[in-house]
């Protein structure tokens, strides 16, 4: 059974708006399905039939004559040659609407597009169910539009449910189907990205060394990247530690959350964090075999933090929305978990794994106050069930809101 995804409509927004609309994101996220049920009647072709992967590829033109618009091409990245006949079928036509794209492998795709469809396409990011999907719950705002949130009735979520929901990830299969074996589905997902999407770039000749690069950088989510320590941990050189932080990066396998400075001094972290956007990967990689031992372990605090961080970028991504996210953290180890940077406007963000949050998990906000744009509303998203003033000016927000 279908379950409605929150990005529909800015998909049918955008193809109101643009020639080409390109839904990317990792592998099983849903990019096929949602597209089709946006609209049914749309002609469909995918590029993993062998013989239209090679006429797109031997003849892009006679492929677009072949799948006149408005049409649905699956897979592009096949067939990056593609992207300058749709180019000139766009340019020629000048219709909205003409052409949905989808894309696992963001490198093939992001040189094509910038190299012609610069200003013809809407790229729009997609993910893993939302907790709002899972749950069909939906507030319908960024979670910038906090007076949207507190509007509304926050969703119920005891401790071990969310360590539970935590776990089993963000799949679209494992999140409709109680029945599929969690441990085999990310034993099968791991190994078609390593055997398809990381073989096809061509950037890694050891795949055991990368599956161990990728368990090293799950340990780290919520953690500041430290090339140094990454790299003597996988036994590579720092160059190669960044190549393939790019690869994990550009297939939406990770996000790198950057350090907020409004003015460069030596006084602020360059230094980005690392966040999983899919939990249950990130359990899956670091050997979480329950959801209860992951409660309980050393990781809690940090696949919290992950869990909401990635759970802000899905409710900006899904809106076709940049998520204008930071943290802080200087010399003095001052740190605050994210900023929102809303017209020159800071919010800041802690996120606590407790149920009464207190003046003290917010005392960092002051450092804010030294830039000129200071901030007016600061929020602590926490464990307790309804929203409660911290201060005058920063409440602490459930989970369930997010």
């Amino acid at each position: 059974m279908y379950r409605k995804r929150t990005i529909e409509e800015t998909i049918k927004k955008a193809s109101n708006n643009f020639s080409v609309v390109m839904l990317t994101g990792p592998r099983q996220v849903g990019k096929t399905t949602v597209l089709q049920n946006c609209d049914s009647n749309r002609k469909y072709v995918t590029l993993d039939n062998l013989a239209d992967r090679k006429m797109a590829i031997e003849d892009p033109d006679l492929f677009l004559q072949k799948y006149e618009p408005p049409v649905f091409i699956d897979g592009v990245q096949y067939a990056p040659n593609l992207f300058s006949s749709i180019k000139l079928q766009v340019d020629q036509q000048k219709k909205k609407g003409m052409y949905w794209l989808t894309g696992s492998q963001q490198f093939h795709l992001m040189k094509g597009v910038s190299e012609s469809l610069a200003g013809r396409i809407a790229i729009l990011k997609l993910q893993g169910f939302s907790q709002q999907e899972k749950f069909d719950f939906s507030i319908g705002n960024v979670f910038l539009d906090t007076q949207s949130v507190l509007n509304c009735q926050p969703m119920k979520i005891n401790l071990m449910d969310l360590y539970k929901i935590i776990w089993r990830g963000s799949s679209p299969d494992l999140v409709c189907s109680d029945d599929i074996d969690w441990e085999m589905f990310y034993d099968s997902y791991v190994q078609s990205y390593l055997e398809r999407d990381v073989r096809d770039l061509g950037a890694v000749s050891n795949e055991l060394t990368f599956l161990k690069f990728m368990r090293a950088i799950a340990a780290r989510t919520g953690q500041l990247l430290n090339y140094s320590d990454i790299s003597r941990d996988v036994g590579v050189s720092s160059p190669t530690v960044k190549s393939w932080l790019s690869i994990l990066q550009t297939s939406g396998i990770i996000y790198l959350l950057e350090p907020y400075y409004a003015n460069l001094t030596n006084r602020m972290t360059k230094m980005p964090k690392i966040y999983f956007l899919d939990t249950g990967l990130a359990c899956y990689l670091t050997n979480w075999q329950t959801y209860q031992a992951l409660e309980s372990g050393a990781m809690n605090g940090a696949i919290f933090e992950t869990y909401v961080v990635s759970e802000i970028l899905k409710s900006f991504w899904f809106h076709g929305k940049r998520a204008p996210l930071f943290f802080y953290r200087d010399k003095d180890q001052k740190e605050i978990d994210l900023i929102i940077e809303n017209n020159w406007q800071l919010i800041p963000i802690e996120i606590k794994k407790k149920t009464v949050p207190d003046k003290s998990d917010i005392r960092n906000f002051d450092v804010l106050t030294s830039y000129s744009s200071g901030y007016e509303n600061g929020f602590v998203v926490c464990l307790a069930q309804d929203y409660s003033f911290v201060t005058e000016r920063v409440r602490a927000i459930p989970i369930g809101y997010l």
